[in-house]
């Protein structure tokens, strides 16, 4: 694997209620969701975030508390306020942050195909195959138009016959229906009864009689049509500027990442014979390549270790018996720290791989001391070298083991760091301190024993002489400078104390970050939102200039564009993706220079020399070209720790949404004249555009209108209905939403709106207009809470050659010159708030 297997200590609500607006999520059911968890034992934070017609609720535990236990706790919680929530709310959905969700591969689906029909490929042909895969626990399908059958009603048509939409939709709902009858028992056999309601073919909704007027029966077809479509569409993908399908492919958790992608890389071959042709699968991002890498290069450290730890062996103690003595300590201390990793569920992943790295200097040490005494026992004392090896590793044993047991005083302690950071490097630590226990047991049996049977006395005195002249030189300047030290005890002890002092500032002066920003993965992505109001369509226009800008950049090999990002699936926020050539290809190395004198071209290796941070900070200025755009240039985020993708997650909090609006973009303008920050953003925005509907509620009473019908009414109208019926399609045995929607053109019409009509108890219909009015305004997006308080953050990047330890003291003192109401108070979340614990 990449990472360990980490239980993050977080578990997220989320509750669905269609149509409310970001105000009402939050006083509708974010805050009931936040009371009710947080009577729950052992919780660190909540975090919420209310949007468009979704509330997330976001609980950090303290990393002591057992995360399933913690789970139960919170659904308990949960099911005491569902009754509170409003009647149109989704049940509550209850998650553990998973760290395994980030997708293992992306594969894209591109071809001579519409979007609809890429859609339907994905989902029936790829995603089914794949999905049966070993280890494979989601494929998710991004891009595309789904599939629905589409009842597009005509509002002048509607309005002539004065029948209200509620009517249409509930006529669709009655008359497309199976409903089971029961059974009927003929004596001898057992009949199943089935009333056959459902549509067999879409075309056949547009004789589904809607009402009867005059003794006429009035059908769909007469107020609009019905069509075999497809849903609203919500996300857009496109793989180098053609239109697209991408499919993210997650495995289960604990699932093997490399077994899981080979596993999913031998299906693909099957899976494109069920493609038409014309259509293309190809994988275009792979975990395992990095998994592959990082293996190749622990292999070849590994080789290359222990190689030169063995001549440093050679050649100081000029005999190839001892060399291998001491060498046999490496494979014997790393092959045995496997067991116990086996033993306690570790996997090889880039932190166990970094300790056994590490350890391979360190496991041969003991070695090399025991095997030295035993050396100079034999040249020295002429013992023999079975009663030289008793006696050196008795002699010696007690320094060795100090010595050892210091080295695990330093490495074990950073398995109980009380961090996230602590939980990713708690096998670091165990590994590294079996292998360091395993190299004394190693130096205390296996090294005296090869020692008491390859060594010869006549050997080592033979080599003696040489060894001797090879110490004398450095023997005399170590015996000239211990001379001195004894001589000047107060020197040497303020020379020392002033070195410890010096470490303090030292400690200052190098740059403090969480995680390594400058590391070159051969992709990166830049995310993107326009202005709130932005339609999808003219979001990806702006996608296809920003691709246009990208594809030009060197080394740049395939892009992605992906409109309708995240969760919130937002048409105003966009991702590209950005896959560069190889890193081979682009950096000077020793094995490029080695490639291209091969091939006869050597100069190559010292031509098109650019790092992905080289790339990346030209794309950021490509971005900066659009100043209604704002936006990151980073690294892909491997791993989800529940966080924002960003260095720096500033957070102000307070009761007022015009307030903390006002506060979060003086300190972002702020922000922007702080040295070392890039990719500024705030994360509260009020300046969605929205249609408010204001209910003369005196007018609706005398009128026998009901408010709750006027809103279902709008919502039918415009937002429209996917849960009105079920169709389904026996060709591939699949089902698809029907929708009750007003066709294009009238939706967008409010005038042509409130010439409809809604129910009323006195007078049968009214028409809407005579019951409300329509005004356009701005709200929020979405809104954001802390500790059941309000809050809004300010998120930024790093530049290369500053630091986050740096970089948050400069936001601190920016956000104290606001001079903000004791209200209102300031805090550092995500990877601030865990550099600020790892380091305490």
């Amino acid at each position: 694997d990449r990472f360990p297997d980490v239980d993050m200590p977080l578990i997220s609500v989320r509750t669905n209620l269609p149509g409310a607006s970001p105000e009402e999520m939050e006083s509708t059911v974010t805050r009931f969701v936040e009371d009710s968890v947080a009577t729950v034992e052992g919780i660190d934070n909540i975090r919420s975030t209310s949007t468009e017609s979704l509330s997330v609720v976001t609980v950090t535990f303290d990393l002591n508390r057992n995360i399933d236990v913690a789970a139960q706790d919170i659904r308990d919680a949960v099911a005491g306020i569902i009754a509170n929530l409003p009647r149109d709310a989704k049940p509550p959905l209850i998650k553990k942050l998973d760290t395994d969700a980030s997708p293992v591969m992306t594969l894209v689906l591109t071809g001579d195909k519409t979007p609809r029909e890429l859609y339907e490929l994905a989902d029936r042909n790829v995603k089914d195959s794949i999905e049966s895969v070993g280890g494979v626990g989601q494929v998710v399908v991004v891009g595309g138009q789904r599939r629905a059958v589409n009842v597009w009603v005509d509002a002048d048509r509607l309005a002539a016959y004065k029948i209200p939409i509620l009517q249409v939709r509930d006529a669709v709902e009655r008359q497309n229906s199976d409903i089971p009858g029961g059974r009927v028992d003929e004596g001898h056999r057992e009949l199943v009864l089935r009333t056959l309601g459902r549509f067999p073919d879409p075309r056949l909704f547009n004789e589904l009689v809607v009402a009867t007027i005059n003794g006429a029966p009035v059908r769909i077809r007469d107020i609009g049509y019905a069509e075999d479509g497809h849903k609203e569409q919500r996300t857009m993908a496109r793989f180098d500027g053609r239109e697209s399908v991408a499919l993210e492919v997650r495995r289960q958790s604990g699932a093997n990442t490399m077994e899981v992608v080979n596993n999913v890389k031998a299906r693909l071959e099957r899976v494109q014979q069920l493609l038409p042709p014309g259509v293309k699968l190809e994988t275009l991002q792979d975990q395992s390549r990095y998994i592959s890498a990082a293996f190749h290069e622990v292999q070849l450290h590994l080789i290359l270790g222990s190689i030169l730890a063995s001549l440093v062996v050679l050649l100081f103690m000029r005999d190839w018996r001892a060399t291998v003595i001491g060498a046999v300590a490496i494979p014997a201390s790393i092959i045995a720290t496997f067991g116990m990793m086996r033993a306690l569920d570790f996997t090889l992943n880039n932190i166990t791989m970094l300790a056994l790295v590490l350890m391979v200097g360190v496991v041969i040490d003991d070695a090399i001391v025991v095997l030295e005494n035993i050396f100079r026992f034999i040249e020295e004392k002429k013992l023999p070298p079975r009663q030289a090896a008793i006696m050196a590793t008795k002699d010696i044993g007690l320094a060795v083991m100090a010595t050892t047991l210091s080295l695990v005083v330093v490495f074990l302690p950073v398995s109980f760091m009380s961090s996230i950071s602590g939980r990713f490097l708690y096998s670091f630590g165990f590994t590294a301190t079996v292998a360091i226990l395993v190299s004394l047991l190693v130096s205390f049996s296996l090294t005296p024993m090869m020692s008491s049977r390859m060594l010869r006395p006549d050997t080592v005195s033979a080599h003696g002489g040489s060894r001797r002249g090879f110490y004398a030189w450095i023997e005399r300047v170590y015996m000239s400078m211990l001379g001195w030290s004894m001589s000047h005890r107060a020197a040497v002890m303020v020379l020392g104390g002033l070195t410890m002092a010096a470490t303090l500032p030292l400690f200052q002066m190098v740059k403090q970050e969480y995680l390594p920003t400058n590391v070159d993965e051969s992709e990166f992505e830049m995310s993107v939102n326009s202005p709130e109001g932005t339609s999808l369509i003219s979001m990806q226009g702006v996608m296809d200039r920003l691709y246009e800008d990208l594809r030009g950049l060197p080394g740049v090999q395939h892009v992605v564009s992906i409109v309708g990002t995240g969760y919130l699936q937002s048409p105003n926020s966009g991702r590209l993706y950005v896959q560069l050539d190889d890193i081979e290809n682009r950096v000077f190395s020793l094995s490029r220079l080695w490639r291209m004198t091969l091939e006869g071209r050597p100069m190559d290796a010292f031509r098109g020399i650019y790092s992905q941070r080289d790339v990346m900070a030209v794309a950021r200025q490509k971005l900066r070209q659009y100043p209604d755009l704002r936006g990151r240039v980073g690294n892909i985020q491997a791993l989800n720790q529940g966080s924002a993708p960003y260095d720096i997650d500033f957070v102000i909090r307070g009761p007022e949404l015009t307030e903390l609006h006002r506060f979060s973009e003086a300190l972002r303008e702020k922000a922007l004249n702080i040295p070392g920050l890039t990719d500024i953003d705030t994360t509260l925005r009020v300046n969605k555009p929205e249609l408010r509907v204001f209910i003369d509620r005196d007018r609706a009473a005398d009128l026998g209108v009901d408010a709750s019908n006027i809103a279902s009414s709008l919502r039918l109208m415009v937002g429209g209905d996917d849960e009105v019926s079920r169709y389904r399609d026996d060709k591939v045995a699949e089902e698809y939403d029907v929708e009750v929607r007003l066709r294009d053109g009238h939706r967008n019409s409010m005038l042509t709106v409130q010439k409809l009509y809604v129910p009323s108890s006195k007078s049968g219909l009214v028409r809407l207009d005579s019951v409300v009015e329509m005004r356009e305004a701005k709200s929020a997006y979405r809104i954001e809470g802390l500790d059941r308080q309000r809050q809004v953050g300010i998120r930024a990047n790093i530049l290369p050659g500053y630091g986050l330890g740096d970089r948050l003291p400069e936001m601190f003192k920016a956000a104290d010159e606001l001079n903000m109401p004791a209200a209102y108070s300031t805090t550092v979340i995500g990877r601030g708030r865990e550099f600020d614990r790892t380091l305490k």
